[in-house]
């Protein structure tokens, strides 16, 4: 039996399947054109457990790991979701690791071990007032680490906060947040030196805070049942009691959460690759043309064959990475070549199967036009390709 098909993760499968079919499905279309999904979602996953997977019940999560969070990504789009709808009910997952990990550092986890020396008095305060209530489907949080001259540098970033008393005082703005509108409060990445001296920390910024500003909403490619922003902090007041961690700690922690993030990206992108393969096949046996189905022509069995192979190929090496962070593996360049492997998948065969699907496949009516659409920004986020590829080019001592 493969570690990713317990009985106890083919219940999740289940759930996340009927989660989807039920509450998902009936509005997906409402909400990619809305531009957002809805407040109350986050409230129903978060009483089905769905939304606290992956993060331990010691500060308000169903508990599992990062095996079980991928199940439930794959399975999200597997049922007819969308990677766009992923990122939007799924955006803590990248906004509460850093609380999580500081406040469990005095627990002696696994990554609270290595920062136990990180850990400020307020973090236990943190959890409380932030983990719990958006785990539970009452906040939502997001990421804010992009500004729009930085991209992939993270070190240069050039947002500022000045230590003033009990306060920061922060300047500075971000681009492309995911949730940035919808969002309660942002993880915001800010320079405690000059700027671009990399000496990060991390802060949770409420929305409201005077100074604190979410631009226009960005209008993209894909992903659009997803709200992204842009964000600005002009003289922001943020209580040090808002720190995650230790001052100068930042750069540390958004790396060790990476890995994560990135296989996140990585199965949606090879789930949305099965997912279309199975449009794909099922268009392929109900089309005909010159009175035969295409599924009869062997051109077309044959590029379902290798679509097939591409996203299955994809799925067991992420897969197979996976299990060895799981495991404490410190395999960096293995969680590069998962992403690019999988995102190489994926574009492989949604171009393919948007063109079997001929011009209905170019209708915002097909499925599999949304998933064309929305595979574009997996190449990105979370580091781009080329960004993959100089890690790998490192692991291979070039």
């Amino acid at each position: 039996m493969s570690i990713v098909d317990t009985p106890e993760r083919r219940q999740l499968r289940e759930l996340t399947r009927s989660f989807v079919t039920r509450e998902v499905l009936p509005h997906l279309d409402d909400w990619e054109r809305a531009g957002e999904v809805p407040r109350a979602l986050h409230a129903t996953a978060a009483k089905l457990g769905l939304l606290g997977i992956g993060f331990p019940e010691s500060v308000g999560g169903s508990g599992g790991d990062l095996l079980d969070s991928i199940i439930v990504t794959e399975e999200v789009i597997r049922s007819g979701g969308s990677s766009g709808l992923v990122a939007a009910l799924f955006t803590h997952g990248i906004a509460l690791p850093h609380m999580v990990a500081a406040a469990g550092a005095r627990t002696g986890g696994s990554l609270g071990g290595r920062l136990g020396s990180t850990r400020s008095p307020a973090d236990d305060g943190l959890v409380e007032r932030y983990v719990r209530p958006t785990l539970a489907g009452t906040m939502i949080g997001a990421l804010a680490i992009t500004e729009p001259d930085g991209g992939s540098d993270v070190a240069g970033i050039r947002t500022t906060a000045r230590r003033d008393g009990d306060h920061y005082v922060v300047n500075g703005s971000k681009t492309y947040i995911t949730s940035g509108h919808r969002a309660d409060f942002v993880t915001t990445a800010v320079c405690t030196d000059f700027p671009g001296s990399g000496e990060l920390t991390l802060l949770v910024i409420d929305k409201g805070s005077p100074g604190f500003t979410v631009g226009r909403r960005l209008e993209k490619l894909g992903w659009h049942c997803s709200d992204t922003a842009e964000l600005s902090f002009a003289d922001v007041r943020v209580p040090v009691a808002n720190r995650i961690g230790a001052e100068n700690t930042g750069f540390l922690a958004i790396m060790q959460h990476f890995a994560a993030e990135r296989l996140s990206l990585a199965t949606q992108a090879y789930a949305t690759a099965q997912r279309c393969v199975e449009l794909a096949v099922r268009w392929c046996r109900d089309r005909e043309t010159f009175g035969r189905p295409l599924a009869s022509r062997q051109v077309v069995r044959h590029r379902l064959a290798e679509m097939h192979t591409r996203a299955e190929a994809a799925r067991s090496y992420v897969h197979e990475v996976a299990t060895r962070v799981t495991a404490g593996e410190p395999v960096v360049t293995e969680v590069a070549m998962a992403k690019n492997v999988a995102v190489a998948a994926c574009d492989q065969v949604v171009d393919q199967a948007l063109q079997l699907h001929g011009g209905f496949g170019y209708l915002r009516d097909a499925e599999v036009e949304r998933h064309y659409r929305d595979a574009r920004i997996l190449g990105i986020g979370g580091g781009t390709t080329e960004i993959m590829n100089e890690i790998i080019a490192k692991g291979m001592g070039l």
